[in-house]
């Protein structure tokens, strides 16, 4: 059974920084792409980041020059360097991967269970 666990979720002044980390687990053969995607109150879930195997970075034009989004393959996690936050960045942030475990054949999408930032003004 693969699963992703965030943590690093907080409560933080505006113009302060977290740090998120999401690590999968389990019977893993290969990851893709992994990113991060956050929910507001009475909002949608809206992309923030992806990156993909090779590295490869982007960026939601709300977060670009403020976060940053890196991955270590070796312990399967993805991380997401949060500074400069601003209020509006409030809200459940999740762990998204493209996954193909131990016993399959393809890649499958992945979703943690959130964690939530509150960013005060």
């Amino acid at each position: 059974q693969v699963q992703l666990v965030e943590s690093g979720g907080g409560l933080v002044q505006a113009g302060g920084s977290l740090r998120l980390s999401c690590a999968a687990s389990g019977s893993i053969f290969a990851i893709n792409a992994m990113g991060w995607y956050r929910q507001a109150p009475g909002k949608q879930r809206e992309y923030v980041a992806t990156i993909t195997s090779g590295s490869s970075t982007n960026y939601a034009d709300s977060v670009k020059g403020r976060f940053a989004i890196s991955r270590d393959n070796a312990k399967n996690t993805v991380y997401l360097q949060m500074n400069s936050l601003k209020h509006e960045d409030t809200g459940v942030y999740y762990c998204n991967a493209d996954i193909k475990s131990s016993s399959g054949s393809y890649y499958y999408n992945y979703w943690g269970q959130g964690t939530q930032v509150t960013v005060s003004s």
